[in-house]
């Protein structure tokens, strides 16, 4: 992926920060997010319910 970036420099003429495009930015975004659900979904240590068990679990829902 291509940064197309801006920086952002004091009287000094020292980076002080950076400005991404809006698309650029929400691409980092997603996949920072995507990483970090995974990182959750890695940690969780509950139980995986079998296809069948959901099954039986969306049954009993109260549908409304």
């Amino acid at each position: 992926m291509e940064l197309k970036k801006q920086y952002i420099v004091n009287e000094d003429n020292q980076k002080v920060a950076v400005q991404l495009d809006i698309a650029t930015f929400e691409k980092i975004e997603n996949v920072l997010e995507n990483y970090a659900l995974v990182q959750l979904m890695n940690e969780d240590k509950s139980e995986a319910m079998t296809v069948e068990d959901a099954k039986k679990y969306y049954a009993s829902l109260d549908k409304a």
